[in-house]
């Protein structure tokens, strides 16, 4: 198995994925670039499917407006997150929910949860 610098480059440009990442699934692939690339797909489209999500979660809270996230499976409640709670705690939030979205976005997501943004006015926005 030949596996070039330019195979490497070319997976790593198609997917976005690291040089270990690129070279491992090369490997997999007995270093045909396109079959790298086709494994490798499925978890980039994942990771930008999170990244999406939490640019939406982010820029709601940038606005001022939200009150809490959730993020719910089946009508269920699975996490409640708050972010506004006075001018400290919204500070505090702001600091620290982008950290918490990210985490408990990438957990969730592959459960088919989904994700809420419940404004000051008691109003709910769906994140898909």
């Amino acid at each position: 198995m030949n596996i070039t610098l330019e195979a490497i480059e070319k997976v790593m440009d198609e997917t976005g994925a690291d040089y270990k990442t690129a070279k491992a699934a090369l490997e997999q692939a007995d270093g045909n670039a396109d079959e790298a690339i086709k494994i490798l797909q499925p978890a980039a489209k994942e990771d930008s499917e999170i990244t999406k999500i939490i640019d939406k979660m982010k820029a709601a809270v940038k606005e001022g407006n939200v009150d809490r996230i959730q993020i719910k499976r089946n009508n269920e409640i699975l996490l409640s997150i708050p972010v506004n709670v006075g001018i400290v705690g919204g500070i505090i939030g702001l600091a620290c929910v982008p950290w918490a979205l990210i985490g408990s976005a990438a957990a969730a997501f592959g459960l088919g949860c989904t994700y809420e943004i419940i404004k000051k006015d008691g109003s709910t926005d769906e994140i898909k």
